[in-house]
């Protein structure tokens, strides 16, 4: 695909981290499609707008939910209409300086057009741990890290 659809598809995942990082329920539900899926950082999953936006409001009421930093790894076009994701992300936990390696988070979004917009099918929020190889921990916090302010 060009380069006006792979910035487009860009444009939502970091629309939709912003969504996030406002801790704003309703923006990141309305990215998702009418039978999309969100499968959370613990394994929680809620299907749909409504109830993606219903299972969020309660975590950003309770919860001092600290910002993503984001980069988008690869972007994979699996036909016209369809598109896969792949980021990383990190957080600063609320009255840090650093990121949290054990915050570090593999994201996967399988998005689809519809008309000329497009719309979350799949978001896949997956714990980065690298079991037994702290090396490729360190590596993805450094990468992350050049996503920081200066």
């Amino acid at each position: 695909m060009d380069t006006e659809h792979t910035k487009a598809v860009e444009d939502l995942y970091f629309n939709f981290i912003h969504g996030w990082n406002e801790r704003n329920s309703r923006a990141m539900a309305d990215h998702f499609t009418e039978d999309g899926e969100m499968v959370g950082y613990d394994g929680s999953q809620a299907f749909g707008p409504e109830e993606i936006h219903a299972h969020l409001e309660p975590i950003f009421n309770s919860f001092p939910t600290p910002p993503y930093y984001a980069k988008v790894k690869n972007v994979s076009f699996l036909s016209d209409e369809a598109v896969m994701i792949r980021a990383i992300a990190g957080m600063i936990p609320v009255g840090k300086t650093e990121l949290s390696q054990e915050l570090n988070t593999h994201h996967t979004v399988i998005a689809v057009r519809e008309e000329d917009n497009w719309y979350i099918k799949l978001f896949q929020n997956t714990p980065a741990q690298f079991h037994g190889r702290p090396e490729l921990l360190d590596q993805m916090t450094e990468e992350l890290r050049d996503l920081l302010p200066k």
